[in-house]
């Protein structure tokens, strides 16, 4: 398949959900951040238990701007095992091409524990070490999403940005990941030159930078200088900020119609929707008051993709959004 709107670049998983609500509970450690807690011995009955395939930030990516009406791909990497196959196969059903899926041989596909409490979840997480590699484009993209890769993927974060780099007509979303945001900046700095849009949250912001400034605008701006035309950061319940050259602006959260059934894949579904809405022509503003809406919708349901939105679905709800869901300039 050529001419892709949207290709997205990072790991696949199975996400097995594994409820645990009478069986632990929540405690605070000293600095205020709350932990999952379960005594060690004790044989611990869960609720029930969903796996989802076919997930991650990338893939979940993939498959929001699929449903949103682009021509998208997905380059990752399965193993050779029945859980590679299904995954391949889920891919097909969501309509998202795998041309680019590469099956490796002796090697098993990831399988994440994701363990809930109420709506908020703790993740067991598994990276296997894949040969990252980028395929060769017939047509170069007109988008690509990079998020979430294994922690032995350095030397692909810059055949990337070299790619990027020599196909001007190709604009880069980089949403990092753990590993991502751990390296920081200064590895990763080539990466950033190219990006043209740019997602993290703001705890994340802080740790690339090394600071611990609350001032969002200040965040926006030093992370326009590494690079990105475009920086977004969240904010949980505060909701999103966002800066490019002619501006900056607020976006809060669109309201719950009832209490979040699981936050897992709220940021992956808000970012990809704001760049398939770039791809589609909007600004960014416009593309900005359709992105919590789609969060909204994943939180309704377990996983990431189960709640993931169609563009009617998405401009109805953008129509009948409630008093007070309007973007703000900050400037």
């Amino acid at each position: 398949m050529s001419n892709l709107d949207f290709v997205a670049i990072g790991d696949i998983t199975t996400d097995a959900f594994i409820q645990l609500d009478s069986g632990a509970h929540i405690s605070k450690d000293q600095k205020d951040r709350e932990q999952l807690c379960v005594n060690f011995g004790d044989k611990i009955e869960y609720e029930n238990i969903t796996v989802v395939k076919a997930v991650g930030n990338s893939p979940n990516a993939a498959t929001s701007a699929k449903r949103l009406g682009l021509n998208t791909g997905l380059v990752t990497h399965v193993g050779d095992d029945e859980n590679g196959s299904d995954t391949i196969k889920h891919l097909q059903k969501e309509g998202v091409s795998t041309e680019f899926v590469t099956i490796q041989k002796g090697q098993k596909t990831n399988y994440h524990f994701v363990l809930r409490h109420g709506a908020e979840r703790t993740i067991l997480i598994k990276h296997y070490k894949y040969d990252y590699k980028l395929p060769i484009f017939e047509d170069a993209p007109s988008w690509i999403y990079f998020s979430s890769v294994g922690s032995d993927s350095l030397p692909y974060h810059h055949e990337i940005a070299n790619f990027v780099k020599n196909n001007p007509a190709t604009k880069l979303a980089f949403q990092p990941g753990t590993f991502q945001i751990n390296l920081g900046y200064e590895p990763l700095k080539d990466l950033y030159s190219v990006t043209n849009i740019f997602f993290c949250n703001k705890q994340e912001a802080q740790k690339i930078l090394k600071t611990d400034t609350q001032d969002m605008l200040t965040l926006l701006g030093e992370f326009r200088k590494l690079g990105p035309n475009i920086v977004i950061i969240t904010d949980g319940p505060n909701g999103a900020y966002a800066q490019d050259s002619e501006g900056s602006w607020s976006m809060p959260m669109y309201p719950d119609p009832a209490p979040p059934v699981d936050r897992t894949g709220a940021g992956d579904s808000f970012s990809s929707t704001v760049v398939a809405m770039l791809a589609l022509g909007m600004s960014l503003p416009e593309a900005l008051m359709r992105g919590p809406i789609n969060s909204m919708s994943v939180v309704q349901h377990i996983g990431a993709q189960k709640g993931l939105l169609s563009r009617d679905a998405l401009e109805e709800l953008l129509t009948n959004a409630p008093t007070g869901y309007q973007i703000n300039s900050l400037i």
